[in-house]
Parts: structure tokens; sequence; C-alpha cells
């Protein structure tokens, strides 16, 4: 095939805002962006996280779910009731879409633990979220939660990412961060709980690129309780943050050295501290690195993280600004919104973490 004739855009696209100062950010900008890589899509998943944009309950959990059937929604819902306070619930709002298909029922439920059955669980009350979560993922059938932390969402669906926000009524919505993906699946089929975001508690992972590393990983977070029902590396990465930063306890930072840890070259010669603390992460959590070509976007409460392999095998660029920051696979998907801002590319291993401040994560 002559050079120039097709255009093989290395798949998926990826793209962040967030809000440093609280100003709200329209769901509608983040659609404008993701819009422009059109190209590194294919229809077949497509998907949003915003964050700040359930300020009326941010005191509780927003799980979001999708339904094959009435009856799984009955069950699901039966089992909801016995472990939580529902204070609402309600369909997520939609309207048709020509190019959004066999949807499932799709509802959220705004919910905290009841106070008996957390004294029961002898769980804190994010690992009783997290258990009940894979509970309802892995016995109910028909049934999946891909949405469960406190004031923020993940929308997504089968379909390009400009269909699926208009389908979700993303203009509706504002918030401090949002992230955004375009799915071109490279293992697994296109369908609506294969889309991106991944989504656990307040963590949320967009995600270009395909880890060779999959099975290693998957065998180790399963050993801790993680049910990793969608065979897909990104749900994996999802699971393996919160692994070692809710709970082992690592900080940001230090989790991206484990799972983009450098080279043992290159550990070798670096001062004597560095040199055992990295020594240190990656003799402890050898299974946890994560090899082959990814670009990855984590969504939290109060900021997100841009990080790249190694090798820098996916595209990635960063704008910060004083009250907006950017980060997306293509700069065009900056530049869409924000003109000014200088566009930097960040070198493999080493993450950029974005925050918001503190009025921006209470909702102003």
């Amino acid at each position: 095939m002559r050079e120039g004739q097709t255009r093989i855009p290395a798949g998926c696209a990826i793209s962040g805002i967030i809000s440093h100062d609280g100003t709200p950010v329209s769901g509608a900008d983040i659609v404008r962006s993701i819009a422009t890589m059109h190209d590194r899509s294919n229809g077949l998943g497509g998907g949003f996280a915003g964050y700040g944009i359930y300020p009326q309950y941010k005191e509780y959990y927003a799980l979001h779910l999708f339904y094959d059937n009435q009856e799984a929604k009955t069950r699901c819902e039966t089992f909801i009731e016995a472990h939580f306070d529902v204070v609402n619930l309600s369909r997520i709002p939609t309207r048709k879409h020509k190019n959004i298909k066999n949807e499932p029922l799709i509802w959220r439920y705004f919910v905290r633990p009841l106070p008996t059955k957390l004294q029961e669980s002898q769980l804190d009350e994010k690992e009783f979220v997290v258990r009940c979560v894979f509970r309802v993922n892995t016995s109910i059938e028909g049934a999946y939660v891909f949405s469960s932390g406190k004031n923020m969402g993940v929308f997504k669906a089968a379909g390009y990412p400009e269909d699926v926000g208009d389908f979700y009524r993303l203009e509706e919505y504002e918030g401090y961060l949002w992230t955004a993906h375009g799915r071109y699946p490279t293992n697994t089929p296109g369908w609506w709980g294969g889309a991106h975001p991944f989504a656990l508690l307040d963590y949320s992972i967009v995600h270009n690129g395909e880890i060779s590393s999959y099975d290693a990983n998957r065998r180790f977070i399963e050993m801790y309780g993680y049910a990793c029902t969608l065979l897909t590396d990104t749900e994996v990465i999802t699971y393996i943050l919160d692994f070692l930063t809710r709970r082992q306890g690592l900080k940001l930072e230090e989790a991206c050295e484990v799972i983009a840890a450098p080279f043992w070259s290159q550990i070798e010669r670096m001062d004597e501290e560095k040199k055992q603390r990295l020594s240190y992460l990656r003799a402890m959590y050898s299974s946890l690195l994560i090899t082959g070509p990814f670009s990855i976007l984590l969504g939290f409460e109060g900021g997100m993280m841009a990080l790249n392999d190694r090798l820098k095998l996916r595209s990635m660029v960063v704008a910060k600004g004083e009250k907006r920051s950017f980060v997306a696979s293509e700069e065009c998907a900056i530049r869409v919104l924000d003109q000014e801002t200088p566009v930097f590319a960040p070198k493999g291993g080493e993450p950029v973490i974005l925050l918001a401040d503190q009025a921006a994560k209470q909702g102003g």
C-alpha cells in the first residue's frame, strides 16, 4: 500500500480537562475535545467520566448500572436495598440517537452503606462498597455496576464518543474534571460494558494501548479479591492503582514507579536512596509492572494523572494552564478549547499530576 493512501492512527483516543480553580466545565467541552480525534475510534466504544457533577449528592456514592432486562434490575435493586440507604434513584437521562443502538436499561442510585451492614462487615466504608460492586458484577446476571464514586459518574456506550456524549446529554452537566475516550478495540469485542472509562470508587481510567502483562497483572490482583470480569487490560489497570494507593497506602508517584518502573540498568545509575526505594518497589510488586505500549489518564477525587509507558510507545501531550489544564492523545483535542497554553510531551514513565483546589472538589 502506498504511503499516504491510508491513515493508521494507532487507535484509541484519550482526552482530559481539569479546572484548577473550580470554574465549572461543561460536559459539552469534553465532547468537543474528543470529537476532534474521531478517526482514532471506530464506533465500537466511547465514554466519559465527570467529577463534581453531583454536588447535591456529594456525600453519597453514585452507582451507575447497566441492566440487560427488568428481571436483572429487580434482583439487583433487592441487593442494593439490603445493603444501602438509597436516597434517590432514577433512569440516567438520555436522548435517542441514530448511531447508539441496543441500549440496556441505564439507572443510577445515590446511596450510603447501611450502618448495621457496615458494622457487621467489619470493613471500612470504601472496602464495603467495593465488595458490593464486585458482588453485583459477579453474582447478578444481567447487572453491571460501571461507576461507584462520590460526586462523579461514568457515561459510556458502544459508539463514537461524540455520539455517546450526545446520547447522555452531557451538555447538561458541569464539573471540575472530565476525561474521555474513543475506543478502537483490540483483544476484546466492542460493547457497552467494555467501553472506557473503567471505574472503581472515585478512580476512573481511560487508556490508549495494549498491555502484554495482562495475565500476570490479573493473576496477582485477583489474589486480593478483585474480580476481573471483563477480560480487558484497562480494567486491571484500574484495580492495580486502587490496590497500590487505597489498600497499600502508596502515593500516586510511587504507584507509577511500580507500574511503569525504570529499567534495572537505569536504577543502577541512580543515587543510593532512590536506588533502594525503586529496587524495593520493583521487587515487592514485580507482578504489577505493566509492559507494552500505553498512555493512561487517571481521574480521581481532586485531580487527574497522565502516564506513558517507559518507552513512550503511545502519543500523549499536556497543556498546563493557570486556570485549566489539558491532556490528550493529540494536540488538536487541546487546541479546539485552548489556543494559547503551551503544549509538551511528558517523558515515558514520568507521571504528570494535575490537581484542583479544595473549592473545586467541594463543588464551590
